[in-house]
């Protein structure tokens, strides 16, 4: 007998049903008008991604609770709020899910070949990314076994090995759609690659907005 022990949950979906009003694409261009427009006027957010997040804008190290500063990002919360609760639900967490609340909401801007190295986010229960804009070439957001550390001389797995057995697992965003994880997995996003000759569109960026939800 074989169990499946310690499984690492992560939550795919599109955030509105089709039809919702605000519909997606009127949330999206909001989003994405309001993105552009911080990443003008926010000096001091333009200053730390300068030497934090080379070649990209993000809004972490300047204004990192947009959903208490900007309607269309309290809407935006409202709507992320129903699928954290869903997730707490499923991974069967000792809580009514609203004691979940969100406590940081950012920007995150990425032109060709800016990355976002591997990470977690600290002292959070959920963390998560909303994608507004993934043009072709984007990249995914990669997440690694979190038992890494352990392996020591365990031998590599086959290039075809079940997505379970793998040590890394890339997830393609879209357009729509948000991914929720626990916030002790790590995880990255490699630099897009927005190659012409590949069908690319480097006259567009990625453009995400990411999340964390504590226990309060």
């Amino acid at each position: 007998m074989i169990k499946t022990l310690f499984p690492t949950f992560v939550y795919y979906a599109p955030l509105k049903a089709a039809g919702q009003k605000p519909t997606l694409s009127q949330m999206n261009k909001e989003l994405k008008q309001e993105a552009k427009t911080y990443s003008r006027i926010d000096e001091e957010g333009q200053l730390w991604s300068l030497k934090n997040y080379p070649g990209g804008y993000t809004s972490y190290g300047s204004i990192a609770q947009l959903h208490q500063a900007s309607t269309t990002f309290e809407l935006l919360e409202k709507e992320i709020n129903k699928h954290v609760r869903k997730f707490v639900k499923h991974l069967e967490m000792d809580i009514d899910p609203k004691e979940l609340k969100m406590s940081s909401c950012w920007i995150n801007i990425m032109p060709a070949g800016v990355h976002h190295s591997m990470h977690i986010h600290p002292l959070s229960v959920i963390s998560g990314t909303y994608y507004v804009q993934t043009p072709k070439g984007s990249s995914a957001i990669k997440f690694e076994d979190p038992r890494m550390a352990s392996f020591m001389a365990t031998p590599p797995r086959k290039a075809n090995a079940k997505e379970a057995n793998q040590r890394f697992i890339s997830l393609q965003p879209a357009e729509g759609h948000l991914v929720l994880f626990e916030s002790w997995l790590r995880h990255e996003v490699p630099g897009n690659q927005f190659d012409k000759a590949a069908g690319g569109d480097t006259d567009k960026e990625r453009i995400s907005i990411s999340f964390n939800y504590d226990w309060v």
